[in-house]
């Protein structure tokens, strides 16, 4: 039997969805411009630059770059990201009282490319089924304690 959330934790579902959602989205969209950043600098040889001699935006030899390293820029903000992810995934997971193969699960969106725009959409549209779930007997309950 799976376990449901505690009643004084619901009020924070929403807010930590809210977290899940952002940064899922953000975490997905610099996984998938790390993939093509890793497919440039090892399978072309060429890195981005920003503000060098090629102008704003260049592409530039792996071992050439002589102004801002945007390459190395979109690997270190994924891995910040990731961790935001982590957390909110945490939250999230702790809050709902998911097992811990679920927490595994949503955590390999972060790494895997595409997955975490798939489960940001199932995550949020189960927890908000369960939000309305709890407003539609919070509601009854009020209506039956009036009559």
């Amino acid at each position: 039997m799976p376990l449901e959330p505690k009643p004084a934790d619901i009020p924070s579902i929403p807010g930590a969805l809210r977290l899940y959602k952002i940064s899922s989205v953000i975490t997905g969209v610099f996984l998938l411009l790390l993939c093509v950043e890793v497919i440039l600098k090892f399978v072309f040889q060429y890195e981005l630059e920003v503000g060098g001699p090629g102008g704003l935006l260049a592409l530039v030899a792996r071992d050439t770059v002589t102004a801002f390293n945007l390459s190395t820029a979109i690997l270190i903000v994924h891995g910040w990201f990731y961790v935001l992810y982590l957390f909110a995934d945490f939250r999230l997971w702790s809050l709902m009282r998911w097992s811990f193969p679920r927490f595994l699960l949503i955590a390999l969106g972060g790494i895997i490319p595409t997955l975490s725009f798939f489960l940001e959409v199932r995550v949020a549209r189960e927890v908000t089924a369960f939000l309305a779930g709890r407003d539609v007997d919070v509601s009854a309950a009020t209506a039956e304690a009036r009559s």
